[in-house]
């Protein structure tokens, strides 16, 4: 019997998967760079595009990329948001913690409420859409990815995730609607966040339990586009990220054949024009030469990543990507701290600047291997421990069931993702035993 993916030894899946790690790696240094160069080498800062936009547009692509395809393939929502739960929220509340303990030495930003909103926008990772601060100002871009998340969860289980290049269009040109007649959140204050947060953990307990599942995750989905469009905190760039994120999904199922290229290139055009006659719009990464010029960047890091799939990649960049989440969380911080004791580096000479830019990078770097080693990787493992687990249940009940039925035929439930009919594959896992 053909190993189902999941079997394939470890070596393998690096090797299919590192330029999605390359990648990462990418984009995880150009944020940590947009950060470092102001306080270090302002004289070395770009302008000419955004090093931070451009890096969480590469991010935001990857996850469209490999996101749905993941749920997909497992068919098992139960599963996906346990194996999110583990891989996003330990080292999250680790950062928020070990910022809140040092907040004596550096206080919490100013953006950040001192009520229970805070708590509660933080707990459900939708901060930018509820427009509340985060404790580390990278937070901002979980949120869009918590809301992609959700609203992933409501197609796939209404069957409407096949939709991904109608949907980035449809997002992308809702982004230039929304951007010509909404000026910023049109709701504000704790109620939103607060009620936010119960229709997040009722709505996840719901989809976790198989209670009501689907009505659940429609809901959740529903909530994350409104809040998106009436209470983030830049409300057409919200709904453009998500127009990326989906031509991201778009370009997977363009790669495998089932769907065509031509709306991700509709999708870049409305994105690229989005901010251009926005009422919120005035920050120099949003002028028209710079907002254009780190898209075509990030579209065309992200296109040379897909061309050189399947080579062998610089192992330092397939590393980078490896801890780019705890590079992504942890740098923003320390950079803080460490400025706090270098004192303000930007009229001291250069050779200085660049010995104390280099001294920092190294700080960065090795404190993420070290939450990556002790942090990351030990809940990841056990996020997939509980959703192979799940899965062998899934299968177990589907073995007996076909068994029962004609037991010479139930090997195929262990056959390669790709030998199973498209359209076959597509449906798995909407018929939940659990839900």
């Amino acid at each position: 019997m053909s190993a189902a993916p999941d079997a394939l030894p470890a070596p393998a899946r690096h090797a299919r998967l590192g330029w999605l790690d390359a990648l990462r790696g990418i984009g995880a240094m150009a944020v940590v760079a947009e950060h470092l160069l102001p306080w270090f080498l302002p004289d070395l800062r770009p302008y000419w595009f955004s090093l931070g936009v451009y890096g969480v547009l590469v991010f935001f692509l990857v996850s469209g990329y490999i996101i749905p395809a993941s749920l997909e393939r497992h068919g098992d929502v139960r599963a996906f948001w346990a194996g999110r739960f583990f891989r996003l929220y330990p080292l999250y509340l680790s950062v928020i913690v070990a910022m809140l303990a040092l907040a004596w030495w550096v206080p919490v930003r100013e953006e950040v409420p001192r009520d229970g909103s805070a708590v509660a926008a933080h707990a459900t990772m939708l901060l930018d859409v509820v427009s509340v601060g985060g404790v580390a100002d990278t937070m901002w871009t979980l949120s869009y990815e918590m809301v992609f998340y959700l609203l992933v969860t409501a197609l796939f289980l209404v069957g409407w995730h096949g939709r991904s290049a109608a949907l980035s269009m449809g997002f992308a040109a809702g982004a230039v609607l929304v951007g010509l007649v909404v000026p910023g959140a049109m709701l504000v204050g704790g109620w939103p966040v607060y009620l936010s947060t119960v229709v997040f953990v009722a709505g996840l307990a719901c989809v976790a339990s198989g209670w009501l599942r689907t009505t659940a995750g429609c809901a959740l989905g529903l909530m994350a586009v409104v809040l998106l469009v009436v209470s983030g905190r830049v409300p057409w760039l919200g709904v453009a990220v998500l127009a990326v994120m989906f031509a991201g999904t778009a370009i997977h199922r363009w790669e495998r054949g089932r769907g065509p290229l031509w709306p991700v290139a509709v999708t870049a055009a409305l994105v690229g024009v989005s901010p251009l006659w926005a009422i919120a719009n005035g920050w120099w990464w949003v002028q028209a030469d710079v907002w254009l010029t780190t898209i075509v960047l990030a579209a065309a890091t992200f296109a040379g990543g897909m061309a050189l799939r399947g080579r062998r990649l610089p192992r330092v960049l397939t590393w980078l990507g490896l801890i780019s989440y705890s590079l992504y969380l942890v740098h923003h911080p320390l950079l803080k701290y460490f400025v706090e004791i270098s004192g303000d580096l930007r009229r001291d000479d250069l050779p200085y600047q660049l010995l104390m830019a280099v001294l920092a990078l190294a700080a960065v770097v090795g404190l993420s291997a070290l939450t990556y080693r002790y942090v990351e990787k030990p809940m990841q493992d056990v996020g997939r421990r509980l959703s192979r687990r799940r899965a062998g249940g899934l299968q177990s009940q589907g073995d007996l069931g076909v068994a029962r039925q004609n037991p010479c035929h139930h090997r195929v439930l262990g056959q390669e993702e790709g030998q199973v009919p498209d359209g076959v594959r597509d449906h798995v896992g909407q018929v939940d035993p659990a839900g």
